[in-house]
Formats: C-alpha cells, sequence, structure tokens
C-alpha cells in the first residue's frame, strides 16, 4: 500500500480518505486497480492500524490540513458521513450536527482543490436500526439520519460539480445480509463494493477505460 507521497510513476494516482467501510474495501481495491492506478490511503500512525481510518468530517478536515504541502495526487476520493451522524446514547446529540457537516464538507472540497487533485466522492453506505442498535451499545445510528447526510452531500456535490460514486444505493442491494456486525459488510460484500468502485472510477478518468 502507498503512503500517499509521489513518485516518478506514468499511471495516475489515487488518494483515498474514509472510514472504516473504505479501509475494508480497500484491501480489494488495491488490488483491481494495479497497473491502471496507483494506490494509497490515509496512513496508519505508530503503528497503529485503526488511525488510517479517517472517522468525521473534522478528522478529514484535520488530515487534509497536514498533507496539503506533501500530498500529490490526480484523484482525491472521500467519504465521510457515518461517523458524523452518530448519535449520543443518553443525549441523542449527533456527533457533528448537519449545518457543520455541510460546511465541513464545503472545507474539504476547497482543500482538494488546494492540493490540485480532482476529488471524487463516495456517498456513505446504509444502516439499518435494527441491526445496528441492538448490536451496538456505544451509540445510535439511524437510517434517517444517513439519507438526510447523504442528500446534504449529494446537494453539495452537485453545486461544486464533483464526481460522486453511489455507494449507498450500490450497498443497499445486498439487503441484511450484507452486515457481518453492525455496521461493517461481510467479505464478499466488501469485494464487490470494490468492483463496484473500480468500474466508476475507469469511467471517470477516461483514460483508463
Amino acid at each position: 500500500m502507498g503512503d500517499g507521497s509521489w513518485g516518478v510513476n506514468s499511471i495516475k494516482h489515487l488518494h483515498i480518505v474514509g472510514d472504516s467501510i473504505s479501509m475494508h474495501y480497500g484491501v480489494y481495491l488495491e488490488k483491481m486497480l494495479q497497473g491502471k492506478l496507483r494506490y494509497s490511503r490515509k496512513p496508519p500512525q505508530n503503528d497503529d492500524p485503526e488511525s488510517a481510518n479517517g472517522k468525521d468530517s473534522v478528522c478529514v478536515i484535520e488530515y487534509l490540513q497536514t498533507v496539503r504541502r506533501t500530498l500529490q495526487c490526480d484523484y482525491l476520493l472521500v467519504n465521510c458521513g457515518l461517523h458524523d451522524l452518530k448519535r449520543h446514547l443518553q443525549t441523542n446529540e449527533l456527533q457533528v450536527p448537519l449545518t457543520a457537516y455541510a460546511a465541513n464538507l464545503e472545507t474539504i472540497i476547497a482543500l482538494a482543490r488546494e492540493l490540485g487533485s480532482e476529488m471524487i466522492w463516495a456517498r456513505t453506505t446504509p444502516v439499518i436500526d435494527q441491526i445496528h442498535n441492538t448490536r451496538n451499545t456505544e451509540f445510535r445510528r439511524h437510517a434517517a439520519d444517513v439519507a438526510a447526510y447523504n442528500a446534504q452531500a449529494d446537494s453539495i456535490m452537485a453545486q461544486n460539480r464533483i464526481e460522486m460514486i453511489d455507494l449507498f444505493t450500490f450497498t443497499q442491494t445486498f439487503g441484511e445480509e450484507a452486515y457481518g456486525d453492525h455496521v461493517h459488510f461481510t467479505e464478499i460484500v466488501r469485494a464487490q463494493q470494490a468492483a463496484f468502485i473500480a468500474g466508476d472510477l475507469y469511467q471517470l478518468s477516461g483514460e483508463l477505460s
């Protein structure tokens, strides 16, 4: 896996910053893109694999600000949402309220442009309330919030002419059997997500098809 630094390479470079969903499908996507796109993602820090997780929109901004002078990539694939829409068990407060999420997405787009990268947005994957909230006892997530956050992101990406990969709709077709736990997916679904994303990337990047 690449570390996000630019090397002498004749093929285009894709860099990913995203939550654990992207970490999971990324294992398969990297292999599928060999010879087509150079793959890298937000790297782990201090030998902590979980630190490769992009988490919420605040964390994505912090990461992009950190690498703004060192990261060079042709395409920047971003997703955030599942962490933003977490609800506190006692207060029901959102981790990142929708209005703050919208402002953060605008900042992320500006940072991507500062990097000189073509940003691609991946829509947040589905949540099934009964599955998530019976299997997870630390916080709540709701399908209604996923819909609201995706709608907000859809509007902002459209206004800014950012290409989108509809990972939400694709993943939703697998139904309840897709889930390996409260919100993450089985290995079979992860591989299918990677294939779906690779197909979209080939189409979006033109010269790769």
